[in-house]
């Protein structure tokens, strides 16, 4: 599969005498983390990390590629064209119960990532409101749709009969889909609402209480990769966790748009629109309970998607050991890095 790259990240060598000694490109291992949107906001710690040096000082050399969507993501993976992904929790769970080997290591946002939004001054209230009008999202595949479908089984509505799936793209081309009455509703993640926002298009989230609590994005990997790759593992983690500890400090907030702004100079145009959606993303990504660290996972949320998933028609059934698709094997010496 060839990766259609918005953009790329790469390491560069800063602080080196802090950490011990000079580094250089031949001495780093190369690390790639394929992510399913380019803006680097979203994957923040992934960010900061390389901006602030954690990855060059745990000897790794970190590229990021993004694609288009969970799906793309998880292809990377199981063709080798990608180390670490940032799938969606619906997709990935598909992929495993096609028995793809791929393992989630580190959940990035524990709280949900996307939303159903609707015009501010729309009288739309509910899902069931939305009944025989058209639902924009960004892909097809991602995981905003399997998100979508959940909630809209939940209420008793299927997706061709009851509503339409349209695929708009993200944020700024679903501005213009409501503009031109292509959609009267958009599955939303944190930077399209933001977007739609700014851009002169305010909306309102009409997602039902117990469906905010799903969590977002993650980080996963193939087993075989694992596996093999032990150190290399515990050093990405230790150098992520860091990054994220950075982020989430108020004062550092000019830094963490700065790191971002490196990686894709647009994020950095508008930094009052930048400052808010990493507020945001802050939100979304600090965990439920911090004492369990950084990437912590329940096996009770997981439950929650896959009995939405099945309910939804997303999965054919369960998966026999939902246990055996995630690990919190790396969580605590990955945290250690932020403890001491």
């Amino acid at each position: 599969m060839r990766l259609h790259s918005c953009l790329k990240l790469t390491s560069f060598i800063v602080g080196a005498a802090a950490w011990g000694g000079v580094a250089t490109a031949q001495d780093l291992e190369q690390v790639t983390v394929v992510v399913p949107n380019p803006s680097a906001i979203l994957y923040m710690p992934i960010a900061v990390a390389m901006g602030e040096g954690y990855f060059e000082a745990e000897g790794l050399d970190v590229e990021v590629e993004a694609v288009n969507g969970s799906g793309a993501v998880l292809q990377a993976l199981v063709s080798g064209q990608g180390d670490i992904g940032n799938p969606g929790a619906g997709p990935f769970l598909q992929a495993r119960n096609r028995d793809v080997p791929v393992k989630f290591i580190y959940r990035l946002n524990p709280n949900s990532s996307y939303g159903i939004v609707v015009p501010e001054d729309s009288d739309y209230q509910s899902p069931e409101d939305l009944r025989g009008l058209t639902i924009g999202v960004g892909t097809a595949d991602g995981a905003e749709a399997a998100f979508a479908r959940t909630i809209f089984s939940e209420a008793g509505m299927q997706g061709g009969e009851d509503y339409e799936i349209l695929v708009v793209g993200d944020g700024g081309q679903a501005t213009a889909g409501f503009l031109r009455e292509d959609i009267d509703a958009y599955v939303a993640a944190t930077n399209d609402a933001a977007i739609l926002n700014g851009r002169g298009m305010p909306v309102r989230n009409i997602t039902p209480a117990e469906f905010r609590v799903y969590f977002g994005n993650g980080l996963a990997a193939m087993e075989s990769w694992l596996e093999e790759n032990e150190e290399t593992v515990l050093a990405f983690g230790r150098a992520l966790v860091r990054g994220a500890e950075f982020a989430a400090q108020p004062d550092n907030i000019e830094a963490v748009i700065d790191h971002a702004a490196a990686q894709n100079p647009q994020e950095g145009e508008d930094r009052d629109f930048a400052r808010n959606l990493v507020e945001q993303i802050i939100i979304r990504q600090t965990p439920f309970e911090p004492e369990r660290g950084w990437g912590y996972q329940d096996l009770d949320a997981w439950q929650a998607w896959q009995d939405s998933l099945v309910s939804s028609g997303e999965l054919d059934e369960p998966i026999e050991d939902l246990e055996a698709v995630y690990t919190n094997e790396y969580i605590d010496p990955w945290n250690e890095a932020v403890q001491k």
